[in-house]
């Protein structure tokens, strides 16, 4: 494990805790990540939840994209394992695939051979959404100070008259008989959407915060297939590029859990994949290699294929807000939903929660621990959304009809990006480096060595 990631396992409970109680606003990955990290630090963790939470590895109805391929990167799962030891040994037991990175991988660029597939050493797991959140669910539910309270919906936060601290939540029963109030000394806002903590700021006088967002109409179209007795050999997991700008189709086949595998296609405008098998398999056959379409084309689907639409990634700016109340963290997609389509979400949202676990550490023999905690938070968590922002961001540019405000040069980020893919294919250091970066294990401005910045300016220069 690397020091510079993870700084150790999680310590034990605090004997004094800062806090009488924190509540968490939605149970997905951000929520139960967060739940790991506030437990050492307050006397009870409540955790809500609109929708029934399922005590098996089921898809809950208010994540509509849990049915479709999810990614959880060397970084995510490490700052899990911090946060829940001896997760990943969870994970392996409940059936999730692992993925030796980059050996059982066959990623294969437009007009390029695939990339080598050299064994860096690490491994990951290929799951089910289900399966990674009931997993965490149930770590976190033997915390004696969590509680889990579902089918509850947080209509509002409390807080303080004249005051920027934020003191409770208001919440129903999801079948609207009646209203609570819950206090609390810190609420975290995983809610996916980032609606409580604006409404708040609105209410305190504050402008909506700025949000970046970069419109993309992706649509997904997913099948879960059984793996058959004579699947290759040389990989676990197949990802198959779009050639930019030219065509927007795109696929990834991944295994899970139980000896399948789940395939998800994914296409803009008129390449977005279709809803039918026969017409998917025909999708597939127009994508830049064969791998996908030849290795699924005689299987039949597990059951009906699932569509999903995912229009815009957008980073809502909560770290620019001058006053930002105390007792509140927004967390996960609250602040930054990405592009799904690079798989870093769950990840950033996991390291955000170890960060939120460091910092209430580092707090813990202040006189008032929270006093300024989200803002802090907030800005210490921008540089871990701003290497997958901007790694998902100039790619989505490469597209003419995607909306959003362009980098004034992009061509040249383009171009380096291409160039570092190219010698990443040459060069076993320069692979791992990229790798490195790809499971956010190291930030991107690694990039800018100056011995790895000369030889893709002599790469591109060559181009």
């Amino acid at each position: 494990m690397d020091q510079h990631i993870i700084e150790g396992n999680r310590p034990g409970a605090r004997a004094t805790p800062i806090g009488k109680t924190a509540v968490v606003v939605g149970a997905g990955i951000a929520g139960l990540t967060a739940a790991g990290a506030l437990a050492d630090w307050f006397e009870q963790v409540v955790v809500l939840d609109r929708d029934p939470l399922p005590d098996s590895p089921l898809h809950r109805p208010s994540t509509p994209q849990s049915r479709h391929s999810h990614g959880l990167l060397v970084g995510g799962l490490l700052a899990q394992d911090a946060l829940f030891p001896g997760i990943i040994e969870d994970f392996a037991t409940a059936g999730a695939v692992p993925v030796r990175i980059n050996r059982d991988l066959r990623e294969e660029p437009a007009h390029r051979d695939p990339m080598p597939q050299r064994d860096f050493g690490r491994s990951a797991f290929a799951m089910s959404r289900p399966l990674i959140e009931f997993t965490l669910r149930r770590r976190a539910a033997q915390l004696p100070n969590v509680t889990f309270r579902p089918a509850t919906r947080v209509i509002g936060l409390m807080r303080e008259p004249n005051a920027p601290r934020i003191t409770g939540v208001r919440c129903t029963p999801v079948d609207g008989h009646g209203i609570e109030t819950l206090p609390a000394n810190l609420v975290i806002d995983a809610s996916g959407r980032g609606h409580l903590t604006a409404a708040v700021l609105q209410c305190m006088g504050h402008e909506r915060p700025r949000e970046t967002a970069i419109g993309i109409d992706l649509r997904y179209t997913t099948a879960v297939l059984p793996i058959p007795e004579d699947a290759p050999a040389d990989w676990k997991l197949v990802l198959t590029h779009h050639d930019a700008p030219r065509s927007s189709r795109r696929a990834i086949l991944l295994p899970m859990e139980g000896d399948r595998w789940m395939l998800s296609a994914m296409g803009r405008g008129k390449q977005e994949p279709p809803a039918d098998w026969d017409s998917l398999l025909r999708f597939l056959r127009q994508l830049t290699t064969p791998t996908i379409y030849n290795a699924v084309r005689n299987l039949t689907p597990m059951g009906d294929l699932m569509r999903f639409a995912f229009t815009e990634s957008i980073w809502r700016h909560f770290e620019e807000v001058e006053v930002f109340p105390d007792g509140l963290i927004p967390i996960g997609d609250a602040i930054c939903r990405f592009n799904p389509l690079y798989g870093q979400g769950m990840t950033v949202a996991s390291k955000e929660a170890h960060l939120l676990h460091g910092m209430l550490a580092s707090r813990a023999s202040e006189h008032d621990p929270l006093e300024g905690l989200g803002r802090a938070f907030l800005a210490e968590a921008t540089p871990l959304i701003e290497t997958p922002w901007m790694m998902a961001a100039i790619p989505d540019f490469v597209f003419p009809e995607t909306r959003g405000e362009r980098p004034v040069d992009l061509e040249e980020r383009l171009r380096f990006a291409g160039a570092l893919s190219r010698v990443a294919a040459r060069d076993a250091a320069v692979q791992r480096l990229v790798i490195e970066v790809w499971h956010m294990l190291r930030p991107r401005s690694a990039y800018q060595d100056p011995e790895l910045v000369r030889l893709i300016e002599e790469e591109m220069a060559m181009a």
